[in-house]
């Protein structure tokens, strides 16, 4: 027989069969549909956040304090004052640092904001006008402020989109005032959209000049210039290391530190921070794509079975057909195109569900889906070789039937 009259022999002998063939079918198309979900929700989750830890500037390092101790518990990294102004600015000195081509002290406070009847609750960052190019920020209305007017201690602020929405709903922004726990600033700008990083809303936030910072949140005694980060931008991706390097080395010269062992702060390329967020995401998949994968399983096993069956009750006509001059080579093809079509069926109406859920699970759980054309192609193959493989030894059962035993037991 060929190849064509075979196929059409497994077709007419599907079709005959097509409730159970659907039932079948369906098994693996649950199995590909979640394949395709969970790998593409993996895929997704990683683009995010490389796209948001990308969004926190480019070439940085980020520069925070150490910790301190408290009756021998440890208040874990940040929670010490060991970074000030004179850090930031040695850091800023192109002689002793000339792979650092930007530096931007950072003093971080949650404040009550105020524009008329409304109220807000927001970071407020002081910091100086490097800041807004090391983490990639524009000001999309109006202009950010100088650094004549960080030296005069000028009271204007830049506010974020959520923060406009919410002091500012129905009306411009420019030139009006707000205050930040009770303290007058003219807003001079408005900033770009960035949405959410990896533990901050980007777009609820205030920044103002770290000197008047230092007046509105800042305490007296040794730590009354302490900054809550220091943000560096090296010159190059290439020079990221170099620019590491020399950070460190004069950060423990400055605090008189003996060993890097002793540092009593920490910098974090952003290329780590990156690297640490997507080996949890790969992870997260590799998980939920062994949950789904146990689903192909089943209705790879649901195939063995729907054959198995489908062998003991065509025992008479596999019979009839040795009898006539079919040989076991024939039978085995047969059944073996069979489950292959059981498989292709699933794997297309699969990746059909697999897409149309793109479409739809993202705005249920608010997280993106990637879809790429060869997870799509190797659905359907791995769906195919799954009807194969489960079909082969049913296949086999068949092609060994004695015709006299099977025509005696029909």
């Amino acid at each position: 027989m060929s190849w064509l009259e075979l196929f059409r022999g497994a077709l007419d002998s599907l079709l005959e069969r097509r409730s159970r063939s659907i039932l079948t079918v369906l098994g693996l198309l649950i199995g590909i549909a979640a394949v395709i979900l969970t790998v593409g929700l993996g895929e997704g989750a990683q683009a995010q956040v490389g796209s948001a830890i990308s969004a926190l500037g480019t070439n940085m390092l980020i520069v925070t304090p150490g910790s301190v101790s408290t009756a021998g518990v440890s208040g874990g990294l940040g929670s010490a004052s060991t970074l000030t102004l004179a850090d930031a600015s040695a850091l800023s000195n192109a002689t002793d640092c000339p792979q650092i081509s930007q530096v931007a002290p950072v003093s971080q406070h949650t404040a009550s904001l105020a524009a008329g009847t409304n109220t807000w609750t927001a970071p407020v960052v002081g910091t100086t006008p490097s800041y807004l190019a090391i983490r990639d920020r524009q000001v999309v209305l109006g202009q950010p402020f100088t650094a004549g007017e960080v030296q005069a201690q000028a009271h204007v602020a830049l506010i974020g989109t959520e923060v406009v929405q919410n002091l500012f709903p129905s009306s411009r922004t420019i030139g009006r005032t707000i205050t930040i726990n009770g303290v007058p600033f003219s807003v001079t700008g408005e900033l770009n959209p960035a949405g959410s990083s990896a533990n901050a809303n980007e777009d609820n936030l205030v920044i103002i000049p770290i000197s008047v910072a230092e007046s509105l949140f800042g305490s007296r005694g040794p730590y009354a210039q302490s900054l809550s980060q220091i943000l560096l931008s090296a010159t190059g991706p290439t020079t990221m290391s170099a620019a590491y390097q020399e950070a460190d080395s004069l950060l423990l010269e400055l605090h008189q530190l003996p060993t890097p062992a002793a540092a009593d702060f920490t910098i974090t390329p952003q290329t780590s921070l990156l690297a640490t967020a997507s080996s949890v995401s790969k992870t997260m998949t590799v998980l939920l794509g062994g949950i789904a994968a146990i689903a192909l399983l089943v209705g790879g096993i649901g195939v063995m079975n729907i054959m198995l069956v489908s062998v003991s009750e065509r025992v008479q006509e596999i019979g009839l057909r040795k009898a006539l001059g079919a040989t076991p080579g024939v039978i085995l093809r047969q059944f073996l195109i069979e489950a292959s079509l059981l498989g292709l069926g699933g794997g297309v109406l699969g990746v059909g569900l697999g897409v149309g859920g793109s479409l739809l699970v993202p705005s249920l759980l608010h997280a993106p889906i990637v879809i790429s054309l060869p997870a799509v192609v190797g659905a359907v193959v791995v769906a195919v070789g799954i009807g194969l493989c489960f079909g082969v030894y049913p296949a086999a059962r068949a092609a060994r039937l004695s015709p006299i035993e099977a025509l005696r037991s029909a």
